[in-house]
């Protein structure tokens, strides 16, 4: 469904990101993948040529500008061009406000979760205007809407993200399409990956994990939704309900949140 298009998916080593680029891979498809492990990008680059699609890996640490305008420059001046840019790199962390005593992680943490997003946008804006509606697809969270204990952290810098797409969706009206999309739980290692107390990586989660979503189903929604060029996606029936009660009862949902905790991961 995407032949003809070049696409740039930032954090496409694994999780949420290699999942979209290996749907997205197909005959006439031209993917331009970024993210810092170059082994595990490599990996995933080659598995899109296999389908049929033209794919390149570039080293990027979104947290740093100049990577994400060597990316996205590189991106467009190998495929003359670019149609959709998704901004997916992005790192967790779970820890209780009062246990964390070093905040450096807290500030690193919106970088790459915030400014990451908006520098690869900056540099990217000038092509997907060159082009007939170009795209831009963000990917938040269900935390950047609702406040989640244990992520005093991560939710501010999902929040922002999202905001700064809902902003800039009106700054760019018809000429750039902007989709939203805040995902739930997703069966990917990046919370065990993410951030703990201490600011080294927690190595487990600290949300309830039985019902995760399969990464596959994820992507699907999500090229479904970059494909009608939704404004936002909100993935199941219960983050839809829970968003719509948080107006009228929010007690309610402050019970599902806790619910979703891990109380194992203490």
């Amino acid at each position: 469904m995407f032949a003809g298009k070049v696409i740039a998916i930032t954090g496409a080593s694994e999780g949420i990101g290699a999942e979209l680029a290996r749907q997205m891979a197909g005959k006439g498809v031209w993917l331009a993948l970024a993210a810092r492990n170059m082994e595990k990008l490599e990996a995933v680059a080659e598995e899109c040529r296999v389908r049929g699609a033209e794919a390149f890996a570039q080293r990027c640490d979104v947290g740093v500008e100049e990577d994400c305008r060597s990316f996205i420059q590189a991106a467009a001046r190998k495929y003359s061009g670019l149609d959709i840019l998704i901004n997916n790199a992005g790192v967790s962390g779970h820890a209780m406000f009062e246990e964390v005593s070093d905040f450096s992680w807290y500030e690193q943490m919106m970088r790459v979760n915030y400014l990451g997003s908006l520098y690869c946008t900056r540099y990217a804006v000038p092509y997907l205007k060159d082009k007939r509606r170009g795209q831009i697809v963000a990917i938040s969270s269900l935390a950047g809407r609702v406040g989640v204990p244990g992520r005093t952290a991560y939710s501010p810098t999902k929040a922002a993200q999202a905001l700064f797409f809902e902003a800039l969706r009106l700054e760019l009206r018809g000429s750039v399409d902007i989709t939203v999309v805040y995902p739930g739980v997703v069966n990917t290692e990046i919370r065990r990956h993410g951030y703990g107390p201490d600011g080294r990586p927690a190595g487990k989660s600290g949300l309830r994990e039985d019902k995760a979503m399969p990464v596959e189903e994820c992507a699907r929604q999500i090229l479904a939704a970059t494909q009608a060029r939704k404004r936002q996606l909100v993935m199941t029936l219960q983050a839809r309900i829970g968003l719509w009660l948080q107006l009228i009862a929010p007690g309610i949902v402050d019970r599902m949140i806790l619910n979703a905790l891990n109380k194992e991961a203490k």
